[in-house]
This record gives C-alpha cells, sequence and structure tokens, in this order.
C-alpha cells in the first residue's frame, strides 16, 4: 500500500476534500444565518395571508459595540421600519403592486424608499463628525484647486427652467477628501444639500446679446447647476437637516431617497412605460 492510503479506498487526498465540502457547506449556512439579523422577522402586509413565520430563521443576538461607543443587540426582536405604510395594495392576493396613496418621494415609496438608519452622523477614526461644510475646516488642508471652477454663487436650475437658488457651500468628506453635497440657499431662504451625482455643471441657455461682435463670438455665458429629477416646486420638499454644519445618516439617506425617486416620481410621465 502507497503512502497516503489509508485503506484501499479511502486516501487523505479524499479526507481533505471531504472535509472541504463539510466546511464549506457549514461556512454558507453559517453567513446565511448571520445574514438575518437585521430585517427580520420579515413584516409582511396585512393582506399577505398565510406567509410563512421566518422568527425561526432568525440568529441568537449579538451585542456590538459602534465606533460612537453605543452597543446595538442584534437581531433586536423589533421590526426595524416602523413607518406606517402609505400605500394600497392593487389587488387583494399577497405580493400585489403597491399603489401610493400620497406623495410617495415623501413617504418613502418604490424608488424613493429610505431606510431608518442612526440619526447621527457618520464619524471619522478620531471621533469628529465626517462629512462637514468646507466653510469651517482649516483654509490650508482644505480647498478648492486653482484649475477647478468655484461653485459658490452658481445658479441652481431644476428641470422646469426655474433657477431655485444659488450653491452657498460644499460638505465635503474630509476621509475621501471630496465634495459629497453642495449646500444650496433656495429663493425662499431654506438650505437643502443636493447631492453631487444628481447634477450637471452645464453653461446658462442664453447667450449674450449685447457688446461688439467680438467680445459674442466668446461663449461668456456663466456655468450653472442643471438638476433634471426634480421642478422648481418639488425643491421646498427637500428633506432639511437639523443642523447645517452636518449631516446624520438618517438625514442622508432621506435625501439621497428624494432626489433619486424623482427620476420616477417626479412627474405622472415618469411613472409610465415607454411603450
Amino acid at each position: 500500500m502507497e503512502v497516503g492510503y489509508i485503506t484501499q479506498y479511502i486516501d487523505v487526498a479524499q479526507l481533505v476534500l471531504y472535509l472541504f465540502w463539510l466546511f464549506f457547506v457549514l461556512l454558507v449556512l453559517y453567513l446565511n444565518k448571520e445574514s438575518r439579523r437585521e430585517g427580520f422577522p420579515l413584516r409582511f402586509h396585512e393582506n399577505d395571508r398565510g406567509a410563512p413565520s421566518t422568527e425561526y430563521k432568525t440568529p441568537a443576538p449579538k451585542a456590538y459595540e459602534l465606533l460612537n461607543g453605543e452597543t446595538v443587540l442584534l437581531p433586536s426582536g423589533k421590526t426595524d421600519d416602523h413607518r406606517e405604510l402609505n400605500a394600497t395594495p392593487l389587488a387583494p392576493w399577497p405580493g400585489a403592486p403597491l399603489v401610493p396613496n400620497g406623495d410617495p418621494m415623501i413617504d418613502g415609496l418604490g424608488a424613493a424608499a429610505w431606510a431608518e438608519r442612526s440619526d447621527h452622523p457618520d464619524m471619522t477614526t478620531e471621533g469628529e463628525p465626517r462629512i462637514v461644510p468646507l466653510s469651517t475646516l482649516p483654509a490650508d488642508e482644505f480647498f478648492i484647486a486653482k484649475m477647478s471652477r468655484d461653485p459658490h454663487g452658481m445658479d441652481v436650475r431644476a428641470v422646469d427652467g426655474v433657477v431655485v437658488g444659488q450653491v452657498t457651500d460644499l460638505m465635503v468628506d474630509r476621509m475621501e477628501m471630496l465634495a459629497r453635497y453642495y449646500q444650496v440657499t433656495l429663493n425662499s431662504g431654506k438650505k437643502i444639500l443636493l447631492p453631487m451625482m444628481y447634477f450637471t455643471i452645464r453653461r446658462a441657455a442664453v447667450a449674450p446679446t449685447e457688446g461688439i461682435l467680438s467680445q459674442r463670438l466668446v461663449d461668456s455665458r456663466p456655468k450653472e447647476f442643471r438638476v433634471v429629477s426634480l421642478n422648481s416646486e418639488q425643491f421646498e420638499h427637500v428633506p432639511l437637516c437639523a443642523n447645517d454644519s452636518v449631516v446624520t445618516l438618517l438625514e442622508e439617506d432621506k435625501i439621497q431617497a428624494y432626489f433619486g425617486g424623482a427620476h420616477v416620481y417626479g412627474s405622472p410621465q415618469r411613472t409610465e412605460s415607454f411603450i
């Protein structure tokens, strides 16, 4: 019998392979169980009669110590989302599409859904707020590059062509060294945050009509922020921050969901199919 053989039909390589398979199966089962610490047990709609129970699938509670010193027990035994669903099922059977009763962008439905995250700002490893206004940071460490255009004072134009306000500050992520949001002061005086991925910078649509021909041949139109998801009226309902100097995780989720959901719910035409 050669080296490595245990019996005539079993050798060490076989045992190692079988142990690896067993380990891999147990690992998948463990990860699948651990993935149910948040969001379980599932909350079914009242019309979903006969929905299966998911309580037996939840793992045992485990304590997690957060960076801010807070201790969280997961699963907590409570439903994560405590909001009332402001929508009506289109049909009586389980899984039927939901029709919003009000404004889905405000109620957080569908494409505008947001999670009930912690109402505290994201923190750096030093325990300071991660996203803060550029005006509050040291000018010798955080500044706008010389080759970049300073957005301060630029107009913000909605999809209906109305200028709704001006950019007054930048909310900088000092861990990633980039601007996450642009603080916009609306014509009404409200201060909102405009996420960096929901606008484009373009020149004003109106060309200059005054001056000599050589001056008018040069494209001197000022640049502006253009937002294609919201109209001028919807800007007034953008979720606000409780403190202008910081933005919490919950506020971030609401703002992102509002601008993102507007691509679907911003107008009646967007909610319909192309065909």
